[in-house]
């Protein structure tokens, strides 16, 4: 694996590459050794303006489009992302420091499942038929948003790219998509691969920049949809400039999720568990079950048995297949999450294993376990997003059950017990959007993903989607005469 991932250029605007050098310079770093791999510049004025013209114009057209018709190119770029998911996934690792034999398996075939999913569901999007009686009847028109602005996070950039483009395109949508600044080179591939697919140019542009230009994007009155993968701070921002225009939006944002072990738990599947759904991506997921309440009888043995898996863990240089855990994003982040692990030693939580930086360059933070965790620690209330797990321990059903809920996020909650009945009795009282039973952080297409509370609105992925990236109208039929009072 090739260590530069220098794009063609910065952008992809009405299906071409687009360079301007006088945009804000990007430096992208291999989070593993600190090394500048590629440079980017921020979109100017005049690009967000030929971005947001391109899609205008394209939208008119691929709305007139059939449904199959739009989903052939969708299916048509799934299997064109498949064939090359070497390549899409060396460059998110690259791109994110993920470890290569993570990235081969979730990130560029999630994006593939996206288009193939959606693309399968385009020719099905209809309107339905509503009989009023011998005389009339009302039918209603699925119809397209228009333009969509899609903000990505940096920790799935190949999937966010997709997640929000798929549904996008399949209703008659076009995109403008803004990735992350810490992220940029994935989604340029994705527009790449849907022009190749035959899609129209100008129906998928990418943008880089920073926050004033996914603040232009969000605020321009050509925008109907915006659709942001972030933080809760950003989501409250994005938010609040869609909603002065009265635009759609998506908002997926941060958590805290709970993950409840009771003392009948399958004690390997509950730390696998554990594990996928604090170090998966160093931690770096948001709907981690990042606090794990584990019942007495069965706290000490889980907590061992943790320890030994997570010394099993290979930090490395995220290219060598054997690596099982890679380097934080960025310099900035790792400081954030060492601060938190601070935290959590000062606030007096018992620290199981990790707990330090990696050893040599890059951006490392060893697998991290700390015992003892209360309701009240700032590890236990705060979004770490790192590979950072707090175990607090619980006693009762209905105990752990006001305490998982006593949080202002509500992205995810996961169970592990053996008791079905009491896994869905449970479930069904966690405020949270998407839930686990013996598993945690599945996140098929097929099925809808999202929060509630400070979590964010709206759902991604499923037939949920297609509601958010449409509007229906209705039309009102009469057959007979029309009764006046005059």
């Amino acid at each position: 694996m090739t260590l530069s991932a220098q794009p063609v250029a910065s952008h992809y605007i009405d299906g071409a590459y687009v360079e301007d050098t006088s945009g804000a310079e990007i430096p992208v770093i291999f989070a593993a050794t600190g090394e500048r791999i590629a440079t980017l510049h921020a979109a100017t004025p005049a690009l967000i303006e030929r971005a947001l013209a391109a899609a205008e114009r394209a939208q008119r057209d691929w709305a007139k489009l059939t449904g199959r018709e739009r989903g052939r190119i969708l299916l048509r770029a799934a299997e064109i992302m498949r064939s090359r998911n070497e390549e899409l996934s060396q460059l998110e690792t690259l791109d994110t420091g993920k470890p290569i034999q993570e990235t081969r398996v979730a990130d560029a075939t999630s994006g593939a499942d996206a288009f193939e999913y959606f693309g399968g569901l385009a020719g099905s999007l209809t309107g339905e038929h509503i009989p009023l009686g011998p005389d009339a009847f009302t039918y209603t028109i699925r119809e397209p948003l228009g333009v969509c602005v899609g903000i990505g996070a940096w920790n799935y950039p190949t999937q966010i790219a997709c997640w929000k483009g798929a549904p996008a395109l399949a209703c008659g949508n076009a995109m403008v998509f803004k990735p992350s600044e810490e992220t940029p080179l994935c989604a340029l591939k994705i527009a790449e691969i849907l022009t190749e697919a035959g899609a129209p140019p100008g129906l998928y542009n990418v943008v880089q920049g920073r926050g004033d230009v996914g603040a232009a994007l969000v605020t321009d009155p050509r925008v109907a949809k915006v659709s942001l993968t972030g933080s809760v701070p950003t989501g409250r921002k994005v938010y609040a400039a869609a909603a002065d225009g009265m635009k759609h939006v998506t908002m997926e944002l941060g958590g805290k999720s709970p993950l409840i072990v009771f003392d009948d738990a399958d004690l390997e599947n509950a730390v696998g568990g554990a594990i996928l759904g604090n170090f998966y991506s160093t931690g770096q997921v948001c709907s981690n079950g990042t606090r794990v309440f584990v019942q007495s009888g069965i706290r000490e043995r889980f907590l061992a048995r943790l320890a030994e898996r997570v010394a099993q863990a290979t930090l490395g240089d995220p290219r060598d297949e054997a690596t099982t855990i890679g380097p934080m994003v960025s310099a900035r982040q790792r400081d954030i999450v060492l601060g938190y692990i601070e935290a959590g030693k000062s606030e007096g939580a018992r620290l199981v294993t990790g707990g330090t930086p990696g050893d040599g360059p890059g951006w490392f933070v060893k697998p991290t376990v700390f015992a003892d965790v209360t309701d009240d620690m700032t590890i236990a209330r705060e979004e770490i997003f790192g590979p950072v797990m707090a175990v607090l321990g619980f006693d009762t059903e209905d105990e752990v059950i006001a305490r998982a809920n006593a949080t202002e996020f509500g992205l995810s909650a996961g169970v592990f017990t053996t008791d079905l009945a009491r896994a869905h009795r449970v479930i069904a009282q966690l405020n949270a959007g998407s839930c686990f039973i013996n598993s945690y952080n599945d996140a098929p297409v097929e099925a809808p993903f999202g929060g509630v509370k400070l979590s964010g609105v709206g759902r991604e992925n499923s037939k949920a989607a297609i509601n958010h990236y449409s509007q229906m109208k209705s039309v009102f039929v009469r057959l007979g005469d029309v009764a006046a009072p005059f």
